[in-house]
């Protein structure tokens, strides 16, 4: 255990964590939403730093992060626990462990052991994914510090439910990348899929922007849920307002956890979305688990040539010169060099 940032004393013995919009009003004895932040005697504690439920070695491109120097690894970490319910998580039985189980498991793995078998593994980078790096977020900003004084990025995989004044002020500058789930773009998928609500997450997305942090977003295509051409267009227009050089990943689906109501994504679904992408004005707009599918591959947007061509999570060949196309010279927006 150890003491939690981001909260703060309230009435009754009482504590209110600050870290993510819920905003958990929380008795003396039990935990938030999350499962793995507790009120212990009026004090706010974590009970997951430096406690590892998952430690791998992953290609950048798992994440998905496309923009973010292509071809190196990972060293991804994660904890157990989650501030979303989603009906049909692809990790439930990492993220949604405390909540099935009332239990908290982990290997210990301080930050330093983290970031040493992150160098001694070749990482270009730490990612903090799998479940949701907000509700260890102690746990990885001790991480990361310790990550930049050894010339190892940053990155977090998230549902962007997170503080915006955390973003703004604890995040910049730490976290060098992010990949944001954008679920859907109705306050009814939210509501009825997630346990939460759709303009947290929309702030966050212009929050790490505003942050300097190199983002891309991801949402997983849901035949019948999410999948009309409105709120995919919807989608794609918000993240345009945000910068059309943000790349949208249009994952595909497949049954999950406690959600069967839907078929696998049909790849012509993926296919629409993207085009619906590009024709609202985004430059890189790729679809996800189709491994093959041209829509993995990184185009430029001013001669059209393909620069990056990629098989699944592996780079096949590039045509980047440094953060340019080899091609005309135009800058690709990302961190390549």
């Amino acid at each position: 255990m150890q003491q939690a940032r981001f909260w703060e004393e309230a009435s009754g013995g009482k504590v209110r964590c600050t870290l993510c919009p819920h905003r958990c009003l929380i008795a003396d004895g039990k935990v938030g939403i999350c499962g793995v932040r507790k009120n212990y005697g009026g004090t706010l504690i974590t009970l997951v730093w430096g406690r590892s439920i998952a430690a791998n070695v992953d290609p950048i491109e798992k994440k998905p992060l496309f923009h973010f120097y292509p071809g190196t690894r990972a060293f991804s970490i994660a904890t157990v626990g989650c501030n979303l319910r989603c009906a049909f998580c692809q990790n439930s039985d990492i993220s949604q462990y405390p909540l099935e189980t009332g239990r908290i498991t982990g290997d210990d793995f301080p930050p330093e052991e983290v970031v040493a078998s992150a160098v001694k593994s070749g990482c270009r980078s730490i990612s903090y994914t799998y479940t949701e790096p907000t509700v260890y977020l102690e746990y990885a900003l001790d991480t990361a510090v310790k990550a930049h004084e050894r010339g190892l990025f940053n990155t977090m995989i998230s549902n962007g439910y997170t503080s915006t004044d955390i973003i703004a002020h604890d995040l910049k500058g730490v976290i060098d990348a992010a990949n944001i789930d954008l679920k859907a773009f109705t306050e009814r998928f939210y509501r009825k899929l997630c346990s939460a609500r759709l303009a947290p997450v929309l702030g966050a997305i212009q929050a790490y922007h505003d942050a300097g942090v190199w983002i891309e977003v991801t949402t997983l295509v849901i035949p019948g849920e999410n999948d009309s051409e409105a709120e995919l267009r919807d989608i794609a227009s918000f993240l345009g307002s945000v910068s059309p050089d943000i790349p949208w990943h249009i994952s595909r689906y497949y049954p999950r956890y406690h959600y069967d109501g839907a078929p696998p994504t049909p790849v012509s679904t993926l296919e629409r979305a993207r085009e619906i992408g590009l024709s609202e004005g985004l430059h890189f707009v790729y679809t996800g688990n189709v491994v093959g599918h041209e829509g993995e591959h990184t185009y430029c947007p001013d001669c059209g040539r393909l620069i990056v061509s990629r098989r699944g999570f592996a780079v096949e060949k590039s045509a980047l010169q440094g953060s340019r196309c080899a091609h005309c010279s135009r800058t690709i927006p990302g961190r390549f060099s």
